[in-house]
């Protein structure tokens, strides 16, 4: 690099990584198109990763089954293994810590490394290093990964798309205008349809075209974006490699699943959101976090939107508790009988477990006796007794905490066995969704 002052970064990008680990599991799947995608049957269903002989027919993520199916018939599709990418992830990333301590995990099948201070360590080169880690995780891990080399997080993140699979690509201050600016403006991070559609109607091009635009006219046609598009063209960008440990928890926690078909029974939209709110209880959990309130947003086959909020007693990361709150507002907002097509179940305002543990609980009256005699509270008269199923709400709290325990437990064996180790009672037939991911 030209400036010894520079950071060295890298970005670490999963080759097909879906498809990657499947054929890792099967290796008769590295020798026929194979791709990773949802039910053929499913509205939904897409590509979600490919290996390179089903890229080779022009087979692309995002793709629909049937139009993959109808491109390449003799595709394989496999469906996907959430737990099982989580698990080979955590391998990936194992092996990154042991070149820097600074790992930030973009997302399953990325993370982004700060390795300034390793180079003297490793007295390797940036290229040299970043080749030294590729082959560490392909003999590690057995997947392949694309680096990108540069002195900014941008560019690094570039970098490793330039050039796949199993490549490192380096973008310095020399070369960055050479390699990038030629580039069509799409390819440019964070630079979506819309805004790319604006930036063609003004005669912007390629992000070089971005890079020498006026940056006042940029923002006065895409407002903060358009500065902050142009500070990326040029190479600007200080954002630090954030450590695990320094990464902001999420704010919340949801997750969608749009139908194969419209649900209107409850037969139906309870296993449906019983699974949502499972896998976001199990999110919950393993971020040590709990949520004091639940939203559920109901999208209509007209694609309407509604969404609704309450807030819980006290923070929990229950499945059942989550799904009690989601129902609620279900059965509260929306007409019974009326089609639904897709539903996401949220938590929200999220603490953390021990600070759950400090918040201050209200009781009752009768609770507070109960728990100074060491029993029961007495019997209300006219009242049933707790034998015959009377409200007690320190024999809830009880209830409660062996809930917990029960879900640890599950969470445990699905982790040792597999998410379809432990299935929910009236959950068949309904896949864990699979964007499940923080927002």
């Amino acid at each position: 690099m030209a400036d010894k002052q520079d950071r060295v970064i890298f970005h670490c990008d999963c080759n097909g990584f879906f498809a990657s680990v499947e054929a890792l599991d099967n290796p008769a799947l590295r020798d026929v198109p194979m791709a990773v995608a949802g039910s053929p049957e499913s509205r939904r269903g897409i590509v979600l990763a490919k290996n390179e002989l089903a890229k080779q027919c022009g087979i692309y993520t995002t793709q629909t089954v049937w139009q993959a199916k109808k491109m390449c018939p003799s595709l394989v599709l496999v469906p996907p293994r959430h737990g099982r990418y989580q698990e080979v992830s955590r391998q990936v990333n194992q092996v990154y810590d042991r070149f820097t301590d600074m790992v930030e995990p973009a997302s399953i099948d990325e993370s982004f490394l700060d390795v300034t201070a390793s180079l003297a360590y490793f007295e390797k080169s940036p290229r040299h290093l970043a080749d030294m880690v590729r082959d560490q995780v392909r003999r590690d891990v057995g997947v392949t990964i694309s680096v990108g080399v540069s002195y900014c997080k941008i560019f690094a993140k570039m970098g490793s798309d330039l050039k796949k699979p199993d490549a490192t690509t380096l973008i310095t201050r020399e070369n960055y205008q050479s390699l990038l600016w030629p580039l069509p403006v799409g390819n440019m991070l964070f630079a979506g349809k819309r805004t790319v559609d604006k930036l063609n109607a003004h005669g912007i091009f390629t992000i070089g075209d971005l890079a020498r635009a006026r940056e006042d006219a940029l923002t006065y046609m895409l407002g903060k974006a358009g500065a902050m598009l142009h500070r990326y063209a040029n190479g600007v960008d200080d954002s630090p490699v954030l450590r695990r440990g320094e990464m902001p928890a999420p704010k919340s926690v949801g997750n969608g699943k749009t139908f194969a078909h419209n649900l209107t029974a409850m037969e139906e939209i309870t296993p449906a959101l019983s699974a949502l709110s499972d896998e976001v209880a199990a999110r919950l959990r393993e971020g040590g976090q709990m949520c004091q309130g639940v939203q559920l947003s109901i999208k209509s086959p007209d694609l309407q939107v509604i969404s609704r909020q309450t807030r819980l007693q006290a923070p929990t990361w229950l499945h059942k508790e989550i799904l009690d709150a989601a129902l609620a507002l279900l059965t509260a907002n929306w007409q019974p009988g009326a089609p639904i097509r897709a539903l996401t179940v949220t938590a929200e305002q999220l603490v953390t477990a021990d600070e759950a543990q400090r918040m201050p609980e209200q009781i009752s009256f009768l609770d507070a006796l109960a728990m100074g005699a060491g029993q029961p509270p007495a019997q209300i008269p006219g009242e049933p007794s707790f034998a015959e199923g009377a409200f007690c709400p320190l024999a809830a709290r009880q209830k409660r905490a062996k809930m917990e325990k029960l879900e640890e437990t599950i969470q445990r064996i699905r982790a040792k066995h597999g998410e379809d180790s432990v299935g929910l009672g009236f959950g068949e037939g309904y896949e864990v969704p699979d964007n499940n991911l923080p927002f």
